[in-house]
């Protein structure tokens, strides 16, 4: 296989540490010979761990549009409103483009983007990781194959920890809906998407859902708590979001380190808390996104699958189960730990511990690996078949701007209609 040439846009934590990561250790599949950020600290970075001058770093997206930089594919790793547009401008250019999930901030951008893959006949692949992971292609074999009969009921939990709600969800980027987008959209755009995937035997045809944001408050605040949680706040034995407690501990993960501030050293990290939007407290945000939230799809076979998202889990991430006419199938998939599946059959009662296979590189269970792996080789070797194109993924981002809609207006949303009322 060839070697596929790469611009990077975007050189924040997916950029750096899992797109960049995969190349520095894949050297004979992916090479980068560009690299788009306005931060220029974070551009240096990129550009001095990949070997780039400065006639390969670039601060704006608009060098896209001129086609000019020798590569293959542009790797967008951008915030999610800024997904949309350097898409576009990079398949415009001629470069087949690997996009960051959510694939946009709006129903219409994302139709604009399959439109746009459609036109230039470049390849347009969404970085929904779960899809390639062991652990859920297992189940999806099983789903499949009829072992557990017809499917009756799903439940899907996506458990997001305390601490990663108020990192990510409060505190940080994905906080507030105009900066980012519904709190569906941006975390649970995966879960609906692997919900759309297992039950590809018929089709959703509806979603109602209900949530809000109750606990991360004004008024959910300790007595006398500050603004700020280095200002002395009179909470902090008590507060479970107490950020020195996490972001100055020495053994954090540099992954979230890197999120707060460029200089990870202690006294970068407590400057960062004293001044930027990581130091704040939960209470006293400008967040707006909600902290639970359910939904419930309709599909034309009579199933119905709920998925449930709530942000003050004790562990962080996914369980659900499936029931069907013939068996039941429980599952786990954790940030970390031992993932397991296992199915009780409902003629004999006997438990089946289901083999799965070895993660792999990378996050997410080794997704990322796998997708990246999965999208050099497709762009290598010309093919334009691939897991999770653009038309693919539609589906579960309509149905996460379909549910929010739901969400606020309190009634069943239709998709077809949904989706025709965009168009």
């Amino acid at each position: 296989m060839s070697k596929v040439r790469a611009i990077l846009v975007g050189a924040g934590q997916r950029g750096t540490f899992v797109f960049g990561r995969y190349a520095l250790d894949n050297p004979e599949k992916l090479r980068f010979t560009a690299v788009v950020e306005p931060d220029p600290g974070r551009r240096r970075r990129f550009a001095s761990q990949h070997g780039l001058d400065e006639g390969s770093s670039y601060e704006s997206f608009d060098v896209l549009a001129r086609g000019e930089i020798e590569a293959d594919i542009a790797v967008i790793a951008t915030m999610d409103r800024q997904h949309a547009e350097p898409a576009i401008l990079a398949m415009e250019a001629g470069y087949h483009v690997l996009l960051e999930k959510p694939m946009a901030g709006s129903a219409l951008e994302c139709l604009r983007l399959v439109e746009t893959a459609q036109k230039t006949g470049r390849m347009l692949a969404v970085a929904h990781v779960l899809r390639y992971t062991p652990f859920f292609s297992r189940i999806k074999e099983i789903v499949s194959s009829g072992r557990l009969g017809d499917i009756l009921s799903v439940e899907h939990f996506e458990n997001v920890s305390y601490w990663h709600m108020a990192h990510s969800f409060v505190r940080g980027n994905w906080g507030n809906a105009t900066r980012s987008g519904p709190m569906l959209l941006s975390k649970c755009c995966h879960d609906l998407d692997i919900l759309v995937w297992m039950m590809s035997h018929t089709e959703p045809l509806a979603v109602t859902s209900r949530g809000s944001l109750s606990h991360f408050r004004p008024e959910k605040a300790p007595p006398g708590a500050t603004d700020r949680c280095t200002d002395s706040c009179p909470a902090e034995e008590e507060c479970a979001f107490f950020a020195p407690r996490f972001y100055l501990d020495e053994k954090i993960d540099p992954y979230f380190a890197y999120a707060i501030t460029s200089d990870i050293s202690p006294e970068g990290r407590l400057a960062a808390l004293q001044t930027g939007p990581y130091g704040r407290c939960v209470y006293k945000c400008d967040n707006d996104v909600v902290d639970h939230q359910s939904v419930i799809i309709d599909f034309a076979d009579g199933a119905l699958a709920t998925l449930v998202m709530h942000g003050l889990s004790d562990r962080e991430g996914r369980t659900m189960r499936y029931d069907g006419s013939r068996a039941s199938l429980r599952a786990t998939f954790p940030f970390c730990g031992k993932e397991e599946i296992e199915i009780q059959d409902h003629l004999t009662g006997e438990v089946e511990l289901v083999t799965i296979g070895e993660a792999g590189w990378g996050p997410h269970g080794g997704g990322d690996g796998r997708l990246i792996e999965s999208f050099v080789e497709a762009v290598a070797e010309g093919r334009h078949d691939f897991l999770t194109g653009a038309r693919t993924s539609l589906a579960s981002h309509l149905m996460a701007f379909a549910a929010e809609e739901s969400r606020l207006s309190g009634k069943t949303i239709d998709l077809a209609g949904f989706e025709k009322s965009i168009g």
